[in-house]
Formats: C-alpha cells, structure tokens, sequence
C-alpha cells in the first residue's frame, strides 16, 4: 500500500505549507489571550474542541494525516529517523495541557464566562496570521522548534513532549475506549508475525509495534493511525479496523 503513504504524505506536508494560516486555528496562546480580553472563544479553541470529538470514533488520525507540525516533521524524516528512546518525555505534554486548560477557564471565569465567539479572532482579512514582524518571530521560532526537537531528541519528539493538542485526543480515546464506542483502530495477527521489527522501525512515534503485535494489544495512546506499520509489513500481520475492540484476527 505504498499509495496510501504517499497520498497520506502528500496531505501533511501540503499541511505544513499551509500552516502560515493554519497556525491561526492550532495556536495555544490566542484561546489565553482572548479569553483574558472579554471571554471571547476563539477558532482554536473550536478546532481543539473538534479534535476531542473526532478522536471518540476515528483516534488521533488528525496526527496521522492532517496536523501542519506534523508536515514539517515529515519532512524533517529525510534528515534523521532517529527513533525517540525514552517514554518519559510524554509527560511534559500533559503538564503543559493541564496548566493551560486551567488558564483558559479560569480566565473564562473572570471575565463572566464566554462573552463572545469569534472563529477568526487573532487573524486580519479573516485568515492570515502573519501580518507584522513579531507574529513571523512566533511562527518560525515554532518552527525551529520542532526541527531541532527532531534532531536532537528523536522522530517526532514534539508530538512526544510538548503538543498542546495530543491530549485533547488522548482522552478521547481513553472516553472511547471506556464506553466500547467502536472506533478506527489498529488490530493483529500475532500468528502471522515473522518478527522482522520493520513496523517498529517504520513507526514514526517510534513505538515498539512488534511487542504489541505479539501481545495482541495494539492500543497505545501514542499511535495516530499513521498506516505505515501496515504498508511495511510483509506479511500483512496488522490492519485497521472500525470495532471497540483492539484484539487478535484469525
């Protein structure tokens, strides 16, 4: 299914040329600013809302296949595919979450609650972000970055680490998962496994896909449903499915 990669590839870069607007719509700063300046919601907060939604019943696809920081970092692959080698880098993302969360809402609060929703608060003329000197510094020093973060911690370190977003969808898997919605998931064939390791080493959240391929467990709340352990294996052990369940087929 080299196809589907290409395609999928195609997408997420494209993605990353567009992220000059989209940055608008990703961005953790605007939804704390604007919250302070009168409780108006603003696009991203939308888009983050969204995200959590779509994660019950389709999991961290968005990662996979739509997310413009992701693009970059696909991009980045041509330059090191050196995998991440510690799981403790994850938390950071969680602490970041949780302490701009509670920002947003107590901000929220003091201004008497949403006052106002506003889809393209933070932009001019609708769409574009970078319209002054100091927005171009936030975007590329965005952009620097996750680059250097994939140079020198590993393969989307970070999505990893310090994404803003992947909690949003990381609970909508777990909420998913508690009420045994079903939902697009990774499933396997542990009998057909010849143990070649090509999954684990094509994974580009460098998770370790032969064990959970041999344990019959495929949920992990660190995969965005990329594909490309399913397009590399040459036995075709693994496969995506629509079902509450993430077990063994065969």
């Amino acid at each position: 299914m080299k196809r589907r990669q290409s395609v999928r590839k195609a997408i997420i870069i494209g993605m990353f040329f567009l992220f000059p607007i989209t940055i608008t719509w990703l961005s953790p700063a605007l939804p704390v600013i604007y919250a302070g300046f009168g409780g108006i919601l603003t696009g991203a907060i939308i888009v983050f809302l969204v995200q959590f939604l779509t994660s019950l019943f389709l999991g961290r696809v968005f990662c996979g296949y739509f997310c413009s920081g992701a693009g970059l970092q696909e991009c980045m692959m041509r330059v090191s595919e050196k995998p991440v080698k510690s799981t403790k880098i994850n938390i950071i993302k969680y602490v970041i979450w949780s302490l701009w969360t509670l920002a947003i809402i107590a901000l929220f609060i003091r201004a008497g609650g949403i006052n106002e929703i506003d889809f393209f608060a933070g932009t001019v003329d609708k769409w574009m972000f970078l319209t002054a000197p100091y927005r171009y510094m936030i975007y590329f020093g965005v952009v620097l970055l996750i680059a250097v973060l994939h140079l020198l911690v590993g393969k989307r370190a970070f999505c990893r680490s310090v994404c803003w977003m992947a909690p949003f969808m990381i609970i909508g898997t777990k909420i998913s998962d508690g009420l045994k919605l079903p939902r697009l998931r990774l499933i396997s064939n542990q009998d057909s496994c010849i143990g070649c390791k090509q999954c684990s080493k094509k994974c580009p959240m460098s998770l370790d896909v032969k064990t959970m391929v041999e344990t019959a467990n495929m949920k992990n709340s660190e995969c965005i449903l990329c594909g490309e352990c399913i397009d590399i294996c040459p036995k075709k052990t693994i496969s995506y499915a629509f079902t509450n369940k993430s077990s063994k087929v065969g």
